[in-house]
């Protein structure tokens, strides 16, 4: 994958190269670059098949990653491709054009995120979450706890239990 990592440096900006395995590798470019990169991995370099679009939410660094994986099926060889953006506000261009079921992800995202990708389509519609006016509850910052307090009320057999507690009275009943 460092031929590919190097005829692609000579045409876009991209960052450090992360090999996973030797069919598994992972570039970091800027948000300006990433359709243009996308489209010529695509068209010139045999990444046909986007495998999945995912985020991780980089609070300390008040950042996202966004990282595209494709498939190249000839040279069975994935590349992963990494955008960081900004939490506030976070907003990334839609890539449906080149791959209709990145829509799918894209919705997805939006809704578990907050991430928007003006353009796609359905962005704005209801997905997983039907009437969710909260904290996007994939974001590091959501209170899983608070929402739980706030949103089931307490009822027997709803307790917290520390499983090495309950493993030991059920493996030694009588204490020893």
């Amino acid at each position: 994958m460092r031929d590919l990592y190097e005829r692609l440096s000579r045409i876009f900006p991209l960052g450090e190269l992360t090999e996973q395995r030797p069919d598994l590798t992972f570039v970091t470019v800027p948000k300006a670059q990433l359709h243009s990169l996308l489209l010529h991995l695509r068209d010139r370099e045999g990444f046909t098949h986007l495998v999945i679009l995912t985020a991780v939410d980089w609070l300390e660094d008040g950042t996202f990653q966004l990282t595209y994986l494709m498939n190249n099926r000839l040279a069975c060889r994935d590349l992963g491709v990494r955008v960081m953006l900004p939490r506030d506000a976070a907003s990334m261009d839609s890539i449906h054009d080149l791959w209709p079921t990145a829509a799918t992800y894209q919705r997805e995202l939006r809704e578990m995120f907050g991430i928007d990708f003006p353009g796609s389509p359905g962005v704005d519609e209801d997905f997983i979450l039907e009437g969710w006016i909260r904290t996007p509850p994939y974001r590091r910052d959501f209170d899983t706890l608070r929402f739980s307090d706030e949103v089931f009320a307490p009822r027997p057999g709803r307790e917290s239990s520390d499983p090495a507690q309950v493993m030991k009275k059920q493996l030694y009943p009588d204490g020893t």
